[in-house]
């Protein structure tokens, strides 16, 4: 009986894998953008304190760049689980 129920539930059981990969990549894929626009952030503030952009500049970048760090926060916090 065991072997039929391996059988009867693979479509189902496929279908759970397939979806957790998804959720998985694209928690990865969030924490890779996070680090990115971190990255990003820290390269602005160099520029900054080395001249090569102005304040306002800055305040523009800046500003995108920690808008988009709230949308990743708020949207999708890599330690939430399903």
């Amino acid at each position: 009986m065991f072997i039929a129920d391996d059988i009867l539930l693979f479509p189902a059981r496929s279908i759970l894998w397939i979806f957790r990969e998804l959720y998985n990549a694209a928690q990865e894929e969030i924490v890779n953008e996070s680090g990115t626009l971190t990255n990003q952030l820290s390269e602005l503030y160099m520029a900054l304190e080395t001249g090569r952009i102005t304040e306002d500049e800055f305040d523009r970048q800046e500003k995108k760049i920690l808008d988009r760090l709230d949308a990743i926060e708020a949207n999708g916090a890599p330690d939430d689980e399903p």
